[in-house]
């Protein structure tokens, strides 16, 4: 079996490779979130919900496959497993069925300030040991805080 030799030390792959696997898990949950949220939104802002929910998940699916591919890059092993997802997201999950238009707004403003925050963090934890891994966090965080805005816009 072939593997990939890090191009980082053992404690700055465990670094990088511990900060991209919680983005990874954060990132694939808020595309099943927001989806569901998409599925059954109802409310008179419908449609415009209904589609900025859509912008949400094509960032967090681009962001999941950045951060998947980094991971292998360094020599890592990325988890985007079922189980692994539901087992360690901190995401707050969305009640079944309908959903109002302006609880969703509410929900995914508060989710998405919760991503940030991590996100923000994994930044800071990067920074010595792997700068790259840090410049994708860095990027995928001006697109969440991006999207945080337009939907705190909303509420």
């Amino acid at each position: 079996m072939a593997s990939v030799k890090s191009p980082l030390n053992e404690a700055a792959m465990k670094a990088a490779g511990d900060a991209l696997q919680g983005a990874l898990i954060d990132l694939i949950d808020l595309a099943l979130v927001a989806k569901q949220a998409h599925w059954n939104l109802t409310g008179r802002n419908f449609k415009v919900v209904h589609e900025h929910l859509d912008e949400v998940v094509a960032l967090a699916r681009g962001g999941q496959d950045d951060v998947a591919e980094r991971a292998v890059a360094i020599g890592a092993s990325p988890d985007g497993r079922v189980r692994t997802v539901a087992d360690r997201t901190t995401i707050p999950q969305l009640e079944a069925g309908r959903l109002a238009d302006d609880k969703v707004v509410a929900a995914i403003t508060d989710i998405l300030a919760q991503i940030i925050a991590r996100f923000r963090e994994r930044i800071a934890a990067t920074d010595e040991p792997d700068p790259v891994t840090q410049d994708l966090l860095i990027s995928i965080t001006a697109e969440l805080e991006k999207q945080h805005w337009m939907f705190q816009a909303q509420t």
